[in-house]
């Protein structure tokens, strides 16, 4: 078998996306558009052609797509492609000589200098009469048959016969159908597509046990499943439970992080394992694993789905720590070592060792999942991943989504930026990321255009504002104005985002000034809240959440991520940034600021859009209700509290306009 040779007839180099140089797939869901690009030359000045195929998980070979260059004289081409279904597909660049477009070049310089005119013309016509076989029988082959035998008819004017080629339809017809010369392929790069949800999704995270009743304060799956309604009506797409397990006792956890805990102290979720059982088991205050069935049908009629939390962690009265001692690290003097996060300490949770038994260790995550699987269960939340080795999480989500291709993981990894690019490329779906951490203009846009750029290849951000750890000094300090902002910002800059119960109603207060973690947080305490008095009294920012769920719902340019592009605004505190997906565009102004009232003039780039610099706008704000006319410059005042933001749905059939148009 003869090998493909290292470089081409016609150049072929830099393929991508390109994951870990195409060892790694590339991630796409089923009808995402993303972009293929190559760099493709050729020796001289002859002209150059390229095209993807997409071959699906059957082998297929799907359509031809041509490729543009995206920079003239760059060699950069580029095409969006689409894969349908989900599966592993592969992609691959095809570069070829275009010997009709060669032939147009010269001939538009040659036959109006009237040099070798004759010859010129029945070259065209020999490469139409050529190009006409690889047409499809039909009005584009007789279109293309008609141009060569004009253009080789002597008897004809030579501006009559040259005019022939240059036909409109004949260009278009040779477009989709080229003559393609000394034909050169890329290496086949692999494609991961995946279903819908793992890239786009709306997530709400409450624990179950804070759900209860004045009779019976500890929640159960029953009285918890009450609050699914409002959870749905809220426009969300998955319901997360932290950890649903036994919990333990020895060292457990009393109200704020306290060493000692009292009788009724319920404990924390993550110090998974007790007499009554371990990460396959329901805790006894929650109900039985019928009742998280019941619970797990309830939210399906409600069209959500439940992601629960995997905690690979144990505490000491776990049934493991006498059955697989060899699964522990364990102390000069025999005991075992419980978890630490400097400053922080967890003396209620073992941290699992990987290296006597990894084996072991994947058989039984496996089990484990697999268990949960059978109940429902589709989405996984994996605390701490960056913990564990690797390679233990690569053979874990690869034997699950071997069988189970729909299963999603989400990795809470809030650690170096390697190690969260590594985890997202050997299997996790989604991401956590530093979102909560970046606030500012100049932060948001870095760090977001680095989300949606070539990362967006394999790593998908689910952005947070808060969580049960993170309550940042932003939201501490800035009210109901900066949960507004910030859920703005989840909502519409990322397909993903989600929020811990407690944001809608803008709980903010922190253990001590300078903590991220909440006073009286509901890790170690029920929190029961009464959410129908909060709405009575208009203490919560439920509608706005519930209309930026309803606008993602509505516009699928808020659905995907490497549509995301930033615009200039002349006032740092005022963030601008659009998306598109075919007709849809959808164009965010937000204050970042959650003190003061804030003015600036954003500048669109109009190219960006899709449209002409001179181009006038009816945009449509989703928030409020109000149509504006836009141009390329537009000058815009946001005030906290009262109209933090504009989300704009851009209407582009309006008359021309002059000049700047304010709010």
């Amino acid at each position: 078998m003869r090998r493909t040779p290292a470089i081409g007839r016609v150049p072929v180099r830099d393929v991508r996306p390109a994951v870990e140089c195409g060892r790694r797939p590339a991630k796409a869901v089923a009808g995402e558009a993303f972009q293929v690009t190559a760099t493709v030359f050729r020796e001289g000045h002859d002209a150059v052609g390229a095209n993807v195929v997409l071959r699906d998980p059957g082998g297929r070979r799907g359509p031809w797509t041509p490729m543009r260059e995206l920079s003239p004289g760059s060699d950069v081409w580029g095409a969006e492609v689409t894969a349908d279904t989900t599966g592993r597909w592969t992609f691959r660049v095809e570069a070829w000589s275009d010997p009709v477009t060669t032939w147009r070049h010269r001939a538009e310089v040659k036959v109006p200098a009237g040099t070798g005119t004759g010859l010129v013309l029945e070259e065209g016509a020999e490469l139409h009469e050529r190009a006409a076989a690889g047409v499809p029988k039909g009005p584009g082959r007789d279109l293309v048959l008609t141009a060569a035998r004009t253009l080789g008819d002597d008897r004809l004017p030579v501006p009559a016969r040259f005019a022939a080629a240059l036909a409109p339809g004949v260009v278009e017809v040779l477009a989709r159908h080229p003559l393609r010369e000394l034909v050169t392929a890329s290496d086949p790069m692999p494609l991961l597509v995946e279903r819908e949800r793992a890239l786009y999704g709306s997530w709400y995270e409450f624990f179950p046990r804070s759900e209860g009743t004045a009779e019976q304060p500890h929640g159960t799956f029953r009285t918890a499943a009450r609050r699914l309604p409002a959870i749905a009506g809220m426009g969300f797409d998955v319901v997360y439970l932290p950890p649903v397990h036994p919990i333990g006792t020895t060292f457990r956890k009393g109200p704020n992080n306290t060493l000692t805990a009292g009788p009724d102290d319920v404990g924390v979720p993550w110090a998974i394992g007790s007499p009554e059982g371990g990460h396959d088991a329901v805790h006894p205050a929650l109900g039985t694993l019928e009742d998280f069935d019941r619970f797990v049908a309830r939210a399906r009629e409600l069209g959500l789905e439940i992601a629960l939390d995997f905690a690979l962690q144990c505490s000491p009265d776990h049934p493991w720590v006498d059955k697989h001692p060899q699964w522990f690290h364990h102390r000069c003097d025999g005991t075992i070592a419980h978890a630490e996060n400097p400053p922080k300490k967890y003396q209620d949770i073992y941290p699992v060792a990987f290296d006597a038994d990894m084996d072991g260790l994947v058989r039984e995550t496996v089990r484990i999942l697999r268990h949960w699987m059978a109940h429902g269960v589709r989405i996984f939340r994996v605390d701490n991943p960056h913990t564990k080795p690797v390679v233990f999480w690569e053979r874990v989500i690869g034997e699950v989504n071997r069988t189970d291709p729909d299963v999603i993981f989400l990795a809470e990894a809030f650690t170096r930026p390697a190690m969260m690019h590594t985890l997202a490329q050997i299997g996790f779906q989604q991401s956590y990321t530093y979102f909560t951490w970046r606030n500012t203009k100049q932060e948001l846009t870095e760090y977001l255009t680095e989300l949606s750029g070539e990362a967006a290849a394999y790593m998908r951000p689910n952005l947070f504002p808060n969580t049960p750890d993170i309550l940042h000094a932003y939201l501490q300090h800035g009210g109901r104005p900066a949960f507004e902002v910030r859920a703005v910002l989840a909502a519409t800059l990322s397909p993903a985002w989600g929020i811990y119960s407690g944001y809608e109603l803008c709980e903010n207060t922190p253990l001590r000034e300078g903590s991220e973690e909440y006073l009286d947080s509901e890790k170690y305490q029920l929190k029961p809240r009464d959410w129908e008095a909060a709405a009575r009294e208009g203490r919560t920012i439920a509608p706005l959440i519930t209309r930026l769920n309803a606008l993602r719902r509505q516009h699928p340019a808020l659905q995907r991520l490497r549509n995301l592009r930033f615009h200039p605004t002349d006032n740092d505190a005022v963030l601008a940034y659009s998306k598109s997906t075919g007709a849809d565009t959808v164009i965010v102004v937000v204050n970042l600021d959650p003190h003061h009232t804030r003015e600036a003039w954003v500048s669109l780039d109009m190219p960006q859009l899709g449209l002409g610099p001179d181009a006038a706008l009816s945009v449509h704000d989703g928030l409020t209700g109000e149509t504006y006319r836009w141009g390329r410059t537009n000058y815009v005042r946001l005030t906290p509290g009262r109209a933090p933001a504009h989300v704009l749905h851009v209407r582009r059939s309006t008359p021309q306009i002059g000049g700047p148009s304010a709010p």
